[in-house]
């Protein structure tokens, strides 16, 4: 009798066992996968779309918005990145297969323009009515700061609206008078709630930007009708090189104060023609799809105060090598600036010149180094050629007189390379073969190639 005891025993606690271990292997298969499918399948979906919460926001949010004619548009650089894949027009129309809005990310990023967001009150307390917490990063107006009033006008930048685990970054754009759009930099004010929402991974939106206004497009993403830029590869190009540098208004007062500026008819008639030449040059090279930026004097005068230069008696812009397209002397002359001088040649030390009305514009080519940049020189009567160095840098944009332009972004070390580290002092007699800190020779043209690069008009 014991020994059947002992074996019935040992059979149930057998069939116990194995019981207990399908149980387990059932609950990780259907249970665990299902809770962890997003970080499985992170960035392609496959996920049903009631099993994430990322999605239920973002359907949530959408339908509050639209609700109170808040036209929202999805600006988020990996959902953006995913449709990109795919290309346009979407062919997901499965509302139960999640696979854009599914990416287990704590961020959603969307944009509105700022001038059609009329009443925020009553979005921001029917938001609170939904579950959703909020908080809202405000700054410094920078369209009503100048050399004059310094004070600046509080404005919103961001808002983040929170609801269970996922937050909604919304992103105010402004309009510029250069015809583009602005937004402010997304920095967690004194004060702020640090646990609210894990800042240090929202990256979108850190820094000050400009982009062009985009074309929007209705689009259906896992069932959610919502607007997207019609040109997602265009946006996400921006976005890559869209940091702004606001003019230092408050280092340009104090300038003026030690060098008043001058107010004559000379100077005033100087820039209002230096005005509609850069107008014409960044609406011609932007039309040829060129990218420059300001360079020597004129990226001077905008960092130095804010504006040309008036004894500089030109225009001055810089574009890579690279980008140089032979569309660009015909161009200028159909938009009325006949060429007027040529230097150089591509592949060495090319610079243009053109013609506006008593204004010159100068174009200098660069070249692109391992450790630095340069642009070339040329005098016309002896040949010799000059080479000036700069460090590496990148771009950014600014505005200068109501002209969207690009400058670099390491700008003081671009210009004590070419000014050295007085550049705040005027000097109003320059010569462009000695005086520069970063000019150094470069040799002599041969007399053979002398019809070639050296062409004055």
């Amino acid at each position: 009798m014991p020994r059947i005891n002992k074996t019935v025993v040992l059979a149930l606690l057998t069939l116990t066992s194995s019981v207990f271990l399908l149980f387990q292997l059932y609950y990780y298969r259907h249970y665990l996968s299902a809770k962890n499918g997003s970080s499985v399948s992170n960035t392609r979906g496959g996920l049903s779309t009631e099993g994430s919460v990322q999605w239920q926001v973002v359907k949530k949010f959408l339908a509050l918005t639209s609700s109170h004619g808040v036209p929202v548009y999805l600006v988020d650089p990996v959902v953006l990145g995913l449709i990109l894949e795919d290309g346009l027009p979407l062919k997901n129309t499965e509302n139960k297969v999640c696979k854009y809005l599914c990416t287990s990310r704590e961020f959603t990023s969307f944009a509105v323009l700022e001038n059609v967001w009329t009443d925020k009150g009553n979005l921001l307390k029917a938001t609170e009515e939904e579950g959703f917490h909020w908080v809202e990063i405000r700054g410094k107006d920078p369209r009503l700061t100048g050399i004059d009033d310094l004070s600046g006008t509080e404005i919103p930048l961001h808002y983040i609206f929170k609801l269970k685990s996922h937050a909604i970054h919304l992103l105010l754009f402004y309009e510029r008078s250069g015809n583009f759009l602005w937004h402010g930099p997304l920095r967690l004010r004194h004060g702020m709630d640090k646990k609210f929402v894990p800042f240090r991974k929202l990256q979108f939106g850190r820094f000050s930007s400009a982009y062009d206004r985009p074309e929007l497009h209705l689009a259906s993403l896992d069932g959610l009708d919502l607007l997207i830029p019609k040109d997602p590869a265009h946006f996400l190009e921006e976005a890559s090189h869209s940091k702004f540098l606001e003019c230092r208004y408050k280092e340009a007062r104090a300038f003026y104060q030690v060098y008043p500026d001058d107010t004559s008819q000379d100077a005033v008639d100087f820039r209002m023609k230096a005005k509609a030449l850069l107008h014409m040059a960044a609406k011609t090279l932007t039309g040829l799809g060129i990218k420059f930026w300001l360079s020597s004097g004129t990226c001077l005068g905008w960092y130095r105060q804010c504006n040309i230069i008036p004894y500089s008696k030109d225009v001055d812009l810089g574009i890579f090598i690279k980008d140089y397209k032979p569309d660009i002397i015909p161009a200028f002359q159909m938009a009325g600036l006949p060429l007027k001088h040529k230097f150089g040649k591509v592949k060495d030390s090319l610079e243009l010149s053109f013609q506006g009305q008593d204004v010159k514009l100068d174009i200098f080519f660069f070249y692109e180094e391992k450790d630095h940049v340069w642009n070339g020189g040329t005098q016309a009567k002896t040949g010799k050629k000059f080479k000036y160095i700069f460090p590496l840098f990148t771009l950014c944009w600014t505005e200068l007189l109501e002209v969207k332009v690009q400058v670099p972004c390491e700008t003081l070390d671009y210009i004590e390379a070419n000014y050295g580290k007085k550049w705040e002092v005027p000097v109003k007699v320059w010569d462009w073969k000695s005086s520069p800190s970063n000019v150094q020779a470069n040799g002599i043209w041969p007399i053979s190639e002398w019809d070639d690069v050296i062409q004055v008009y």
